[in-house]
């Protein structure tokens, strides 16, 4: 089915498609999401062919408040009990069982279900109007970058989807951080805008999933976030544009501009050491740059600690080079 796709600030038009079991855009902190009714299978079914996401790739279930979290999962632990309390409402995302009330699509088959508060006034908003949570993973076709503007949604999804509410630029900028547990041990399977070391300050040690072979929660695929023009991670700005001297090369970096190239060239993702100002930045200046008709996009690999490690996930899983 082709839509007209609507962009507007009615969060009571957002109720009411998603009542009648349509999909529709919304914004979170962290990215927009491509939201439908989390009990409803015939909707899940939508963002799934929507999205063009392979039904083996999990969903995360939005939630209004956190006595919808006891709704939807059973046997929370008392590590997961703390993680709730601290940064929830925020980006972060548990696994826990699921309940039977959360249909299987929803989970790929998998026991545990994918949890969220969000931290967004306009999401709340709307999920507090509602009766069910809402499954969303990010507003874009399978594999490419996320949206963090409802213009962003619109350029990829127009004629898929009949509304997008707009909430205004996403203030995190990247996805949230996920949490399982492995015999009562802390289990980071998506590094995102909450770090490992504010986790481990809550809950003692944690570990970060090295398994790719089995995909469990959303952003475990080796290939995700990518833009269409060929993307090169790099160590070595000056190497990576002598070796492709030939081609049209848009330049992303950080702090500031690179000799290497012409600064009409490139886009610095911000003048500044301040990682959570880059996470801001990065999935705007991807599209940006992504439009920028180059026929190589070079991006210089940023430090990799705290969010600036979650950064380097996102772009290491763009690289196509």
């Amino acid at each position: 089915m082709t839509f007209r796709t609507e962009t507007g600030t009615d969060i009571l038009r957002a109720k009411q498609l998603l009542d009648n079991e349509e999909i529709i855009a919304i914004p979170t902190e962290t990215v927009y999401g491509l939201a439908a009714n989390a009990f409803s299978e015939k909707a899940i079914n939508k963002v799934y062919t929507a999205k063009m996401r392979p039904i083996s790739n999990p969903l995360i279930v939005h939630v209004a408040g956190k006595k919808w979290i006891y709704e939807v999962a059973h046997e929370i632990s008392e590590k997961a009990e703390l993680l709730i309390e601290k940064f929830m409402p925020g980006p972060l995302t548990l696994l826990l069982p699921k309940k039977k009330i959360v249909p299987d699509i929803v989970t790929s088959g998998l026991p545990n279900v994918a949890i969220r508060l969000p931290a967004h006034p306009v999401a709340n908003k709307l999920l507090e109007l509602l009766d069910y949570p809402l499954a969303a993973p990010s507003a874009n076709p399978f594999g490419f970058i996320s949206p963090t503007t409802a213009e962003h949604v619109y350029s990829q999804m127009s004629g898929k989807i009949p509304f997008i509410l707009d909430g205004g630029k996403c203030t995190a900028g990247i996805e949230s951080t996920i949490i399982g547990f492995k015999n009562d041990m802390p289990v980071i399977y998506r590094l995102g805008s909450i770090t490992s070391s504010e986790i481990e300050d809550v809950v003692g040690p944690v570990t970060i999933n090295a398994d790719t072979t089995k995909t469990i929660a959303p952003g475990m695929l080796k290939k995700h976030y990518s833009p269409r023009t060929p993307l090169l991670l790099t160590q070595d700005l000056e190497q990576a544009v002598n070796k492709y001297a030939g081609k049209k090369i848009g330049l992303l970096t950080y702090n500031s501009y690179s000799p290497q190239l012409p600064e009409k060239h490139q886009i610095v993702l911000g003048k500044t050491t301040n990682m959570s100002v880059i996470a801001h930045n990065l999935y705007s200046a991807m599209h940006t740059i992504d439009n920028g008709g180059y026929d190589l996009i070079i991006v210089n690999k940023l430090p990799d600690d705290g969010i600036g490690k979650s950064i380097n996930d996102r772009l290491t899983r763009a690289s196509t080079l």
